[in-house]
């Protein structure tokens, strides 16, 4: 007989990560605050023996909100305790497809058109980061981390070294996965993907420099690792943004030709 106590755990943490992903996407509900919540983030204690002093930040919500965002937020460390790479694939994708989502109608509102929500692009977005963002991104993580491990304090020649590592070797090959992936998901010929690569990839990285070099500092130095990937996701949800407007700049203007 299947055993379903696994299945159901792990039906869980799906759960777990989508709210947990739902809630990081929804800042505006801080904005009806009634009254302060305490959240504590405990000393971290890595697979290295560092330990990372007590964190606590005052945020002020609504009762129904702070409960909402703790239970969120605690369920979302068991189960990442337990399932890491689902659950980190599974809040990537509710991201990424978030992220798209808002490109569109950014590009509705600067365009002054309204042409309709394209689940399609949408959908490979959000399968981007269940299928190659976050399992790549963990994986890198965890050799990242063997190779270099932590160091107790934030600021340290190892933390330059990965960001560097991160940004001039990984970020680079990276972002050529990112532009074949998405596009051979359109159904892009290669040569119509070199093409984009050619016209594109420098600005791209130039753009992704400016953003991810800091954002990447923050993340080794701050995050403990089962949590890197959260924050980049979080920094991703306006990444690709920017990468969902860019990839798909031509396919707009071919549409508005054709339409012409």
């Amino acid at each position: 007989e299947y055993p379903l106590q696994p299945f159901k755990m792990r039906t869980a943490h799906v759960a777990q990560s989508i709210v947990a992903a739902l809630s990081l996407l929804a800042p505006t509900s801080l904005a009806f605050s009634t009254q302060s919540a305490r959240f504590t983030k405990t000393s971290f204690v890595g697979q290295h023996g560092l330990t990372r002093p007590a964190v606590t930040t005052e945020l002020a919500l609504g009762p129904d909100i702070a409960d909402t965002l703790t239970n969120a937020w605690a369920g979302y460390n068991e189960a990442l305790d337990t399932d890491p790479l689902l659950v980190k694939s599974v809040t990537a994708g509710v991201i990424l497809g978030a992220a798209d989502f808002t490109g569109q109608a950014i590009e509705g509102i600067t365009k002054d058109e309204d042409k309709g929500v394209d689940w399609a692009r949408t959908a490979r977005f959000a399968f981007f980061g269940f299928i190659l963002q976050a399992p790549w991104n963990h994986f890198y993580y965890l050799l990242l981390d063997g190779a270099l491990p932590p160091t107790p304090e934030p600021f340290t020649p190892t933390t330059g070294i990965k960001v560097l590592i991160d940004q001039f070797i990984q970020a680079p090959i990276f972002t050529v996965l990112i532009f074949a992936f998405l596009g051979l998901l359109e159904g892009k010929a290669l040569g119509d993907v070199k093409k984009q690569l050619d016209d594109d990839y420098v600005d791209t990285m130039f753009a992704n420099w400016k953003l991810w070099v800091p954002a990447t500092a923050v993340n080794i130095a701050f995050c403990p690792p089962a949590l890197r990937v959260l924050f980049l996701n979080c920094v991703f949800f306006f990444w690709s943004i920017f990468l969902s407007l860019k990839l798909n700049k031509d396919d707009d203007a071919e549409v508005d030709t054709l339409n012409e």
